[in-house]
């Protein structure tokens, strides 16, 4: 079956037909790096960084919701009554903490640009949602996207702003032209921007992106490994010089979001919940879950509050004694690895370390389910079947290359996967 994939930077659901355009024969691999850590240089906790990374994720998860409400004309299944929407309020900054960068091209001829693939951001409706800066912007000439100087290019006539907290928006002008990814190739309609803050160019990016790459491929799969060496994406298929054994598949629950059922939720070996809804987010460096669950999964792992110590939400335990959780899909269960579910230590002279999962419902009434999980297993996203997939990763990975550091492609915007 040939698939027409589209690949975005902020979600992924446009899928056409374009049958005039060449089939991509087998997958396309695309290096994956994370630049960014919620730990401090002593291997404890960056706070502030936690929580602005937190904050991002529920403004991003309600985005996709909203989203889905403006496209389906209801809300979504799963949507919390009451959720603020993104119209009433400007989008939270974000570090980029838990985002996996890769690089694309854009132009003929091409510039090379640093994007951040994410699968959480729902199916968006707002195609400006990928923007680069213009030669307006002060950013150094080797850093914008410059229409002038692409064959290719040609100016849409509308123009677009996104506001972002604190005051700071992005603002220009719509264009068109060829994206590429890989050996992956389209055009695309983005925003270029004539105003762009100045903090985006000091490691703090918007957390949006709409990049689609419309093309034809051998199947409607896309997989990722987000461990922390070794990390891709492939496109049209899966690697199986990544993983080992079978995936264990889990079918789409609700639309809109890459939303499935956990089937069981283990906590030192006990079965502590089960038939759990959750979203499968790439761009999310911890694990969310609904207050009630996650007290209870403290409760019978000897984690204790830290509200007080750390924010609302967050609990800890012992560093020396890093309980057991397991969560399970198709049948198959998947451990967490202390290091995993260790997310730092509470401060530099603390003996609790805090956990990566975190009591917050997200706007929503599905856990959602970050690279604490996701970096220790193999995922693949089957579009043409509408379900999820894990296995176990290849131990130890084979070596993957590498794109060249933020210095000389600095990163203008995050980006999404496929929505369902």
């Amino acid at each position: 079956m040939h698939f027409t994939f589209a690949t975005v930077i902020a979600a992924l659901l446009f899928f056409v037909d374009a049958a005039s355009q060449p089939t991509k024969q087998g997958g396309a691999m695309i290096p994956l790096s994370k630049r960014s850590s919620l730990l401090n240089a002593d291997k404890s906790v960056n706070l502030e960084a936690l929580k602005s990374h937190v904050a991002s994720t529920r403004a991003k998860i309600l985005r996709g919701l909203d989203n889905f409400e403006k496209n389906t004309g209801a809300p979504h299944p799963s949507a919390v009554k009451g959720a603020q929407k993104r119209d009433s309020g400007p989008i939270p900054l974000s570090s980029g903490a838990g985002f996996w960068y890769g690089v694309i091209e854009v132009g003929l001829p091409a510039n090379t640009y640093t994007v951040a693939f994410d699968t959480g951001s729902g199916h968006v409706s707002v195609i400006y949602d990928f923007f680069l800066p213009g030669p307006s912007c002060n950013y150094g000439a080797s850093h914008v996207y410059d229409p002038s100087t692409s064959f290719t290019s040609a100016d849409i006539g509308e123009p677009f702003i996104i506001e972002y907290q604190g005051g700071e928006n992005v603002s220009g002008d719509l264009y068109i032209d060829i994206i590429s990814i890989a050996e992956l190739e389209t055009q695309q309609i983005f925003g270029v921007a004539s105003h762009y803050p100045d903090s985006f160019s000091t490691n703090v990016y918007p957390a949006d992106g709409n990049l689609i790459d419309n093309h034809e491929i051998d199947e409607g799969v896309f997989a990722l490994s987000l461990a922390v060496s070794g990390a891709e994406l492939y496109i049209g298929g899966t690697n199986p010089a990544m993983y080992t054994g079978e995936f264990a598949y889990t079918p789409v629950t609700v639309a809109g979001l890459w939303q499935v059922i956990m089937e069981n939720v283990l906590g030192n070996g006990e079965t502590v919940l089960s038939n759990v809804g959750c979203i499968i987010d790439t761009g999310s460096e911890l694990i969310h879950g609904l207050p009630d669950d996650v007290a209870a999964l403290y409760a019978a792992i000897g984690g204790t509050d830290a509200s007080d110590t750390v924010g609302d939400g967050y609990y800890a335990f012992p560093c020396d004694n890093v309980p057991s959780v397991t969560f399970t899909f198709g049948g198959t269960s998947f451990p967490i690895p202390a290091d995993s579910l260790n997310l730092g230590r509470a401060s530099s002279d603390s003996s609790d370390c805090i956990g990566s999962i975190l009591a917050d419902n997200s706007n929503t009434e599905s856990w959602v389910i970050g690279n604490a999980f996701l970096q220790d297993v193999y995922t693949v996203f089957d579009v043409d079947n509408t379900r999820v997939g894990f296995a176990t990763l290849r131990s130890p990975l084979p070596s993957t290359p590498t794109f060249m550091s933020s210095s000389l492609f600095p990163t203008y915007v995050s980006s999404t996967l496929v929505s369902p």
